[in-house]
């Protein structure tokens, strides 16, 4: 795992080497610059494959007309170095020179060949282009921005940030999409012109003009697979890719939350090994909040080296209010917290983690997919009896725990929608069109959800609408939310973090899967749980979907009071020109005094804050 930096066009090698030392963090082990006639490609290197010198990055072919700096894990470079036996010389052992290698004899096609997480630029030295690369689930992440004939590329945005091209320009449509869904969604960033690459998409850039190739898209159909069959392929599926990610020439562990996910991933890591898997886990004091007993349940049932640390408030308190610099761009899931308490934790151990991301999302595992069907039952009943449920529902008291019932069941009636893909992300959100008309200033700029919505489903080709339903998820939330969470929490420590659930060999079986196979009735996980049904305990299969959170309800009423106060204050958020800060003091006036949970909003607009004051007005 590594950082990629540089840029094609006006620059000098300074600026390269200030791009690529802003991502010491994703790779502390070394570094790499290479500048020649406005090529400039940098790199920050995390060990893990070949940790020898000729792993070390910027790489190049051997006749050196083909350079690469590669972020990721190619999972199947043994097999395909194999079949390339006679036919490149090679000088080390990394996956990285198998890409080179398949380069040179397939050209673009050689990236479809590849199963891993990726984040690459390659430049073909003989054909003077650039190709940015991006793996098929945007697992790992890569940014681009073009000016003039120059173009700009990086693992994180504070690395395009460094060049003295960029242009620290807010996009308020983007704004206005992260107040709605919580992160700006790809391929926008928050700032005007920059950009995210698309997964399973390859970026040319040559003689100035770009153009784009896809090699995989989301897409499937139905089987008439049998259920015994399907639960029967799906454990040789999810034995193979654990194992095949337990590949690492440094110590390797496992995220043990206690959850189905993170405990079926334990279990194939300990049925892979000869010796006993570290689990990592982390506890909280509040109740709701924690769930180590649980992890301690499955370690102590799968025999895995267990390893556990409950943390002190005031650490979570001082990372909040530092949270900027693990985000260098709106993200507002909290959960962030405590996986970069986690990932600094376990790397204590390991260098490398495995999760359990992404089972949620291809099985049906949010209570979402719950209140989905419920939907239907309820937007079936008279118009007179919903709105008294509605008047019953607001007036039940709010509370401080994780998820607490009057918070769900308000999510619920109020994102209540016609369109099923819409209702989900507005469950999902945060702040709805009706409300940004009272938070923004200025509301010509408000990209309705209902049209990014439809642009991502234009871009599924799935017909069954249920499976095209979970599609959206991983081309949303999953993508720009969970894996953005994951990679900058667990990079910020210098940790690798794969996940065996989003091979997308898995992923296409699960598309292909009839959805009464991952949701039966309002059970969840359907399929994953009678996998797992006498390799996990009962009380970890039937668990409720607890969210990795942290009690950020209560911390905004008490330890985060005043910092909450100090950061949205009027002098704060006027001086933006972007925000009515009377709507923003209602907001926490009544969260404060209890009328109502405000939780996510506040969250929502502290994030921003807290962004807007140290990468736009310092």
């Amino acid at each position: 795992m590594c950082g990629i930096a540089g840029f094609v066009g006006a620059g000098a090698q300074e600026d390269l080497k200030k791009m690529t030392d802003v991502l010491v963090h994703r790779g502390p082990d070394s570094s790499g610059v290479f500048y020649e006639d406005g090529v400039g490609l940098g790199h920050r290197r995390l060990s893990i494959i070949d940790l020898s010198d000729t792993g070390h990055q910027p790489m190049f072919s051997s006749d050196k007309k083909v350079g690469i700096v590669f972020n990721g894990e190619i999972y199947n470079f043994k097999e395909l170095r194999a079949g390339l036996s006679g036919e490149y010389d090679f000088l080390g052992t990394s996956d990285t020179e198998v890409i080179i290698a398949l380069y040179k004899k397939y050209k673009d096609r050689c990236f479809e060949m590849l199963n891993g997480m990726f984040a690459m630029a390659l430049y073909d030295f003989e054909e003077k282009k650039l190709l940015l690369v991006r793996d098929r689930l945007g697992k790992k992440p890569l940014y681009w921005a073009k000016y003039g004939d120059t173009i700009l590329f990086g693992s994180e945005l504070k690395s395009l940030v460094q060049h003295p091209l960029f242009k620290k320009e807010i996009d308020m449509q983007s704004l206005s999409l992260y107040l709605q869904t919580d992160y700006v969604p790809t391929p926008r960033t928050i700032y005007k012109n920059v950009f995210k690459l698309e997964p399973g998409t390859i970026l040319t850039c040559k003689d100035g003009s770009l153009s784009k190739d896809t090699f995989w898209k989301m897409e499937g159909s139905v089987s008439d697979i049998s259920f015994k069959n399907a639960v029967s392929k799906l454990d040789a599926l999810l034995h193979n890719s654990v194992k095949s990610r337990m590949v690492s020439d440094v110590p390797l562990g496992v995220f043990l939350s206690g959850g189905l996910d993170s405990s079926t991933i334990a279990y194939y890591a300990q049925k892979s090994s000869k010796e006993k898997v570290h689990t990592f886990s982390v506890g909280f004091d509040e109740k709701s909040f924690d769930e180590s007993q649980y992890a301690k349940a499955v370690s102590e049932h799968l025999g895995t080296e267990h390893h556990h640390v409950f943390f002190r408030e005031s650490e979570a308190l001082d990372l909040i209010k530092n949270i900027s610099d693990i985000l260098d761009e709106p993200m507002a899931d909290a959960s962030i917290v405590p996986t970069y308490l986690l990932s600094k934790f376990t790397k204590n151990s390991v260098t490398v983690a495995l999760g359990g991301d992404g089972g949620d999302e291809l099985f049906a595992g949010y209570p979402t997919f719950q209140a989905d069907k419920v939907a239907i039952w309820y937007m079936k009943l008279p118009q007179l009896i919903q709105a008294f449920l509605k008047r019953v529902i607001y007036s039940i008291p709010s509370n401080d725990k994780n998820f607490g019932l009057g918070f769900k069941l308000g999510k619920f009636v109020g994102g209540l929608d016609s369109n099923k893909f819409v209702m989900h992300q507005k469950w999902l959100g945060t702040f709805d069109g009706n409300e940004l008309k009272d938070l923004l200033i200025n509301n010509n700029e408000i990209f309705p959800l209902t049209k990014w919505v439809e642009s991502v489903e234009d871009g599924i080709a799935i017909q069954e609408e249920d499976n095209k339903l979970l599609a959206t998820y991983m081309k949303t939330y999953m993508m720009d939310e969970v894996l953005v969470k994951v990679d900058r929490a667990s990079m910020k420590a210098s940790l690798e973090t794969r996940s065996p659930f989003l091979d997308y060999k898995i992923v296409e079986f699960a598309n292909s899967l009839p959805y009464s196979y991952k949701i039966k009735g309002l059970m969840t996980k359907f399929i994953l749980k009678k996998l797992m049904s006498g390799k996990l305990p009962p009380s970890i299969i039937n668990r409720g979907k607890k969210g990795f959170g942290i009690p950020i309800s209560a911390w905004i009423k008490r330890d985060l009071k005043d910092f909450v106060l100090e950061t949205l204050s009027k002098q704060n958020i006027e001086s933006t020109g972007i925000f009515n800060h009377k709507y923003i003091d209602r907001l926490l006036h009544d969260h404060f005094d209890g009328k109502m949970d405000n939780r996510k909003k506040v969250w929502n607009l502290l994030v921003f804050q807290l962004w807007y004051n140290k990468y736009i007005r310092n």
